[in-house]
């Protein structure tokens, strides 16, 4: 995962920011990761990128990601391709991929929607790459990846025998979070303490709103993390 520059505040978010989050999800799932299948063989997995997301580079070179609003081919051989994002079908045949069932309904994408996402992805990145590096190797930590199913960040860490397994990330937004917001979520039964109070999900969250209002919304993150992995593993934080 390439280093991208952290944000110092976030901004609000603009009322096209839903719309835009659940086309650019879309184009993550239907788009994006597939042309990392298609290079690949089997590798479905993405990462932040500079005003958006992407594949990493390709075996052969090349990659495909976005860039706030448009959808952006880098070749093998240097030459880059771009375009609006107007629809799936579209932009399945900028990335070289058959159109098949893609939909040619045009894309809500809007650029400060597409803006808002950006940020808070590289806020993502930059906490989430720190927290990662604190791991101890015992703790068999994964990779940082952004998982274009559930379209969020994240990474895990601990023993799952010692029920201390948890994934640590950062999620846009989903059915029951309209914004974005920070989490962790153990693997088994969380420690009874009263921060394990996500909702929609067995763990703890950290909101869009929360972070706005802190002073430092990358120091705000990290200490909620630290302190959630203090919980579950039953010493004190960082």
């Amino acid at each position: 995962m390439e280093t991208i520059a952290c944000p110092t505040i976030l901004p609000p978010l603009p009322a096209t920011y839903g719309p835009t989050r659940l086309a650019l999800h879309a184009v993550a799932e239907a788009v994006v990761s597939p042309a990392r299948v298609a290079a690949t063989g089997n590798e479905i997995a993405l990462e932040v990128t500079p005003r958006g997301f992407g594949t990493p580079q390709f075996p052969s070179g090349g990659r495909v990601r976005v860039d706030l609003d448009e959808l952006v081919v880098e070749t093998a051989g240097g030459g880059v391709r771009r375009a609006r994002l107007t629809s799936l079908a579209a932009a399945a045949e900028l990335a070289g991929l058959p159109a098949g069932e893609r939909s040619g309904a045009a894309l809500a994408v809007d650029r400060d929607g597409a803006g808002a996402l950006a940020t808070f992805f590289a806020l993502a990145a930059d906490v989430l790459r720190e927290l990662h590096a604190e791991a101890p190797e015992c703790s068999q930590a994964s990779p940082i990846r952004l998982w274009p199913e559930h379209f969020d960040l994240a990474f895990e860490q601990g023993e799952e025998a010692d029920a201390r397994r948890a994934g640590y990330g950062f999620s846009p937004g989903d059915d029951d979070h309209p914004e974005p917001y920070v989490y962790v979520v153990p693997w088994a039964e969380p420690p009874r303490d009263p921060g394990w109070t996500a909702v929609g999900f067995r763990g703890a969250e950290l909101g869009y709103a929360a972070l706005r209002r802190a002073s430092d919304p990358r120091s705000a993150a990290l200490a909620f993390l630290r302190d959630r992995r203090a919980s579950l593993l039953g010493s004190p934080g960082r």
